[in-house]
């Protein structure tokens, strides 16, 4: 936990609120209109038996339980990575068209921090692309774009709300996970991205779930969603916190070959035997590009707070309440 000294926020629990607003429904109509992308409705759980559920880094316990009527189990989402691909191919989207939506999960063995909460709200989004666009440029491409909505979605809250200062540079540096280890291979992963993105401001890291020169990872991906040399975060630079500060994890998504190579890797090849991976092996799933982008870490940044819980509800531990009045950060 990072408590800011002297911390107040700039706008009152009551204009906090409306802010939330403000920064949401400009935030995801820019989005939609950058990326051409329509809203869907989303699930908040899957069955455990069609392996759609995101496993994240992989050693996330995922929230489950059973059903009156249903045979199996059903499991609340920690996010909607696969299931996004399939509602693309279910709804019939075609190149360089996609979908966003408002996607909760409960992440339970998230720890709770500043940035962490074990309720996580996000834009899900995924759009179909073609087997040519599966290359950097056109990752950079995209991510671009969508640091150009979050750009333009703060201008917007601070001409509605000027006590409010955020700057937030739309020149996005590129630099992959092995790049920074080569510059600073002392320093832990963490320690590296707040070494560039304090540096440079708003940053796309480049290149997450493999191994390094090392041996090690600079963080952990599922294998089987993000194809993981053509995936990354942006990242800005947090001055209320004064750390790097995560906004989005996306990428270009698993082709047949990529998907393989990397449940190998992991020795999880079983998966190749659910529904989902099954359709992209065959070639059946749309190539895609997608991500998400945190609804609560968007609101935190734009509007300055220290905390994830003053812009959102959820289950903190008493202890961290506590010291959190005491220091001047209020939590809904």
């Amino acid at each position: 936990m990072i408590y800011p000294q002297g911390y107040k926020s700039k706008l009152s629990q009551r204009e906090t609120q409306y802010a939330i607003k403000t920064v949401k429904d400009t935030f995801q109509l820019k989005l939609a209109k950058a990326l051409h992308l329509d809203r869907v409705t989303a699930p908040i759980m899957v069955t455990k038996a069609s392996g759609i559920n995101d496993d994240l880094n992989g050693v996330e316990r995922k929230v489950h339980f059973t059903m009156k009527n249903i045979p199996g189990e059903a499991e609340v989402v920690q996010s909607l990575a696969k299931w996004k691909r399939m509602a693309l191919y279910q709804y019939g989207y075609e190149h360089d068209e996609g979908i966003y939506t408002d996607m909760n999960a409960i992440r339970r063995d998230d720890d709770t921090d500043n940035l962490h909460s074990l309720f996580v709200d996000q834009w899900d989004w995924c759009r179909v692309i073609t087997r040519e666009e599966r290359n950097v440029e056109f990752l950079k491409e995209i991510v671009q774009k969508i640091v150009k909505a979050i750009v333009e979605t703060n201008d917007v809250v601070k001409e509605k709300y000027p006590m409010l200062g955020f700057e937030m540079s739309d020149k996005v540096y590129f630099i992959t996970t092995q790049e920074m280890e080569d510059l600073y291979p002392d320093l832990s992963p963490r320690e590296r991205e707040n070494a560039v993105v304090k540096e440079h401001g708003t940053v796309f890291i480049q290149q997450i779930g493999g191994k390094l020169k090392s041996g090690k990872k600079h963080d952990g991906r599922a294998p089987d969603y993000d194809d993981w040399e053509l995936n990354g975060d942006i990242f800005t630079w947090n001055e209320v916190l004064g750390c790097a500060f995560e906004i989005s994890s996306m990428g270009i998504r698993v082709d047949a070959e990529s998907l393989h190579k990397q449940l190998e890797i992991e020795g999880c090849l079983e998966r190749e035997q659910f529904p989902f991976h099954k359709m992209i092996l065959s070639d059946t799933l749309p190539l895609t590009i997608g991500g998400g982008i945190g609804q609560s870490r968007l609101c935190m940044l734009l509007l300055e707070k220290a905390h994830i819980g003053e812009v959102q509800c959820a289950v903190w531990p008493e202890d961290m309440r506590q010291q959190c009045k005491v220091n001047g950060i209020e939590l809904l």
